[in-house]
């Protein structure tokens, strides 16, 4: 019997596979070998921690700098110190006071809030579109935000009034886009490529009708028009942040919580529904809150580029594709690299001041075209 075995297993073709496989797992694991594999994962692991860490000091250094840079200049250590007497009650300059928290760091605050949102709201673009070159304007949402500026602006026609009638405007129009995109989501077998060239030809139609608007426009609204599109955050108030934090810390938070939920996308449609994630589902409601956060973000600095886009890639670059990991580290380099620009473009030609989102171009540019350059798709893979 033992013999007629021996001959089937033998004929058989499967069960030497098997039987060879088996006696691989089987085999002892070389200690050496398996410490060396836990200690290589320990320095990513740990790498992954030190870089974030690295960008919230960077955030502290710049912000701090921020603050003192101006015609009443504060020394770093003083501005944080100014910032700690405020919040216990024992204001001991008042001039110094007011200068510090009522006017220069609510456009820190911003800086930080915008520049975390966007990077987030890019990285969760990429992973939902398995695009390197999603982000969070794909949407169409900035084009529909310049189109209700541009009303606001040109013809006084808001939907809002008050202080927030550009705002108000900007936010609106900016979900349109998103709202369109939804509906081809919804289509039978809408795949990421044919959301985002709905996107694209949303943003074109968008885009149009702001050029007209545009050349009916007398020189001093385009004039308004161009300094808010090109994307500043010299209209920081606390009542902005006080209407702009809540809607992008959710958004941060809820792309965060669904980080899981992306790896497994990255697996592939197929493969998420096997593992009991709905990919179409998952798709739309990341779509939903990227685009109210990045509505939110645009209504009130404008359109700052690179940072949605370029931002993810580094993180990744540095940390690898993990959505655990890349969410938080993305709040932290979005926020240093804004910071940053913000920085630069006040010092660079002092007392004048560059916009914000005009530095990001010098800085963005570069770094992509050395992405690019690079080509580092493994990440991607």
């Amino acid at each position: 019997m033992d013999a007629v075995l021996e001959e089937n297993q033998s004929t058989s073709g499967t069960s030497p596979l098997v039987a060879g496989q088996v006696s691989e797992w089987l085999k002892p694991v070389d200690k050496k070998e398996f410490d060396e594999s836990m200690s290589g994962f320990r320095r990513f692991v740990i790498r992954k921690y030190a870089f974030i860490g690295f960008c919230i000091l960077a955030c502290f250094v710049a912000a701090g700098l921020s603050i003192g840079f101006g015609t009443y200049s504060i020394s770093f250590w003083d501005t944080y110190v100014t910032i700690w007497n405020h919040i216990t009650g024992n204001i001991q300059d008042v001039i110094e006071d007011i200068v510090v928290v009522r006017d220069r760091l609510p456009r820190v605050c911003l800086a930080v809030l915008a520049g975390a949102g966007l990077a987030v709201a890019g990285a969760g673009m990429q992973s939902i579109l398995k695009n390197p070159l999603a982000e969070p304007y794909t949407t169409g949402v900035s084009s529909g935000a310049i189109f209700g500026a541009s009303l606001s602006i040109v013809f006084g026609f808001s939907l809002f009034g008050g202080d927030y009638a550009l705002i108000g405007n900007a936010f609106v129009f900016s979900l349109i886009p998103v709202a369109f995109i939804l509906m081809i989501s919804k289509m039978k077998n809408a795949s990421p490529t044919t959301m985002i060239m709905g996107g694209i030809a949303v943003m074109y139609i968008f885009n149009a009708m702001t050029t007209v608007i545009r050349l009916w426009s007398d020189p001093d609204s385009l004039s308004a028009l161009y300094a808010w599109e090109v994307g500043t955050l010299g209209y920081a108030k606390w009542d902005n942040l006080v209407l702009m934090l809540p809607i992008t810390v959710f958004g941060i938070l809820a792309i965060w919580a669904l980080s899981r939920q992306l790896n497994v996308l990255s697996t592939g449609d197929e493969n998420s529904r096997t593992l009991g994630v709905d990919a179409e589902r998952l798709r739309i409601i990341v779509l939903v809150v990227v685009a109210f956060m990045t509505a939110a973000i645009v209504s009130y600095v404008g359109l700052i580029g690179f940072v949605g886009l370029v931002a993810p890639h580094v993180v990744r670059m540095v940390i690898g594709a993990d959505n655990r990991f890349l969410i938080p580290a993305s709040i932290a380099f979005g926020a240093a690299v804004l910071l940053l620009a913000d920085l630069i473009g006040k010092t660079i030609i002092a007392p004048a001041t560059i916009q914000v989102g005009v530095i990001m171009a010098f800085l963005g540019g570069p770094m992509f075209i050395w992405l690019l350059v690079r080509k580092n798709t493994k990440v991607w893979g």
